[in-house]
């Protein structure tokens, strides 16, 4: 069986068009990839970035505690010169 000349070309056509198709493939994956590596990056730093808040909540957080306790031990200093005054 010898393939006629419009089926030779026909063949070549859908070849390169295959071939094309999967270049085109290749680079697209090859580009998700590299969108995939950039994301985890990203998200790591956001990672870092919220454990930095978390730290920073948690300062503030004992620091407003100490702050409480330091208000009331004044107000009680306070008081107690006030009433010292009026005796």
């Amino acid at each position: 069986m010898v393939m006629a000349t419009s089926e030779q070309i026909l063949v070549i056509i859908l070849s390169s068009f295959l071939a094309l198709l999967l270049l085109l493939l290749i680079v697209t994956v090859i580009q998700v990839l590299m969108l995939l590596a950039r994301v985890r990056r990203m998200l790591a730093k956001a990672e870092r970035v919220v454990g930095a808040a978390e730290s920073v909540g948690d300062i503030f957080r004992k620091t407003a505690g100490s702050v409480g306790v330091l208000r009331l031990v004044k107000s009680l200093v306070d008081l107690s010169q006030r009433k010292k005054g009026k005796e």
